[in-house]
């Protein structure tokens, strides 16, 4: 008796759940993995629970973990540097026109990353008589292209770092990466005072795949830029930017991951939110896989 006693007093420290509490956890159980997670997430969405810009946040911090430096980083060709072999006179005017807070410097070759000059020690160029710039320059910090993107936001904040160089696996400098870059995974395109002329970067020309070019393109380009730049003719009567374009062309938001054929180029998504493509990359394809 006395232990059937205490089998009660047990039960009695449980919650109480209605029959038809039980009932609803059987037939909706709650998410086992990401996917479910998102699809919960998207449906409280439209349910207005949370805002459209909360779960585009939320869908950043996944992508940001299965997301690579590789992916995101400014190629080598792209990137803004100084040679610090030549006179300061030469390459001043770059940085003045950049306008970058922070620059790699070489010494007369792109693997040969020497520093970091941080724009605002040239401020003592101007106000001192003797200027060595190789003393100005801050540690390199050099990742692989496989580094995780979470795992380089940690380091960066741990170690207030906020550029590093990405190396290809035979130790060449394959690009750079900020923690700008990072973060606008996460939060969307950070526009600063100084981000007047975004085409520029609208459309970044990657190495070519084989024999087949490749670019990364932002999903804000307008279609007229686009077509210029890869020699297409895709309409821009209904909608005005590429991204629009390919939400028009699927039916829906695209979602990473997507890929698909449009003409002679390949599509795939490396980014996107609730509520527009971010990033896409771009590869000319073979003649024989071209749509008839």
């Amino acid at each position: 008796m006395q232990e059937h006693s205490s089998k009660v007093r047990s039960s009695d420290l449980k919650p109480h759940r209605s029959l038809f509490e039980r009932l609803t956890a059987l037939i909706s159980p709650e998410p086992e993995n990401r996917a479910e997670l998102l699809e919960v997430l998207h449906d409280a969405q439209e349910r207005n629970l949370i805002d459209a810009d909360a779960l585009a946040m939320i869908e950043g911090v996944f992508q940001v973990s299965d997301l690579s430096a590789r992916d995101i980083m400014i190629p080598r060709s792209q990137m803004d540097v100084i040679d610090i072999s030549k006179p300061i006179e030469e390459w001043m005017p770059e940085v003045l026109s950049t306008a970058h807070s922070r620059f790699p410097a070489i010494d007369g070759d792109r693997d040969k990353v020497v520093g970091i000059l941080l724009a605002k020690d040239l401020l003592r160029y101007y106000a001192e008589e003797v200027f060595e710039v190789r003393d100005m320059l801050r540690p390199v910090i050099y990742i692989p292209e496989s580094k995780r993107l979470n795992i380089l936001l940690r380091d960066f904040r741990a170690n207030r770092n906020h550029i590093a160089m990405v190396v290809d696996e035979y130790g060449g400098v394959a690009g750079l990466i900020t923690i700008e870059d990072v973060l606008e995974q996460i939060v969307g395109d950070i526009e600063d005072e100084y981000d007047f002329d975004e085409e520029e970067d609208n459309i970044l020309v990657l190495d070519s795949k084989d024999i087949h070019q490749r670019w990364r393109v932002k999903g804000l380009t307008e279609i007229e830029q686009f077509n210029t730049v890869l020699g297409t003719s895709l309409s821009d009567e209904d909608v005005d930017t590429i991204g629009g374009y390919v939400a028009s062309h699927l039916g829906r938001v695209p979602h990473k991951g997507d890929e698909f054929d449009i003409g002679n180029l390949r599509f795939e998504v490396l980014r996107a939110d609730a509520r527009q493509v971010q990033m896409l990359l771009v590869e000319q394809l073979p003649a024989s896989f071209s749509d008839e």
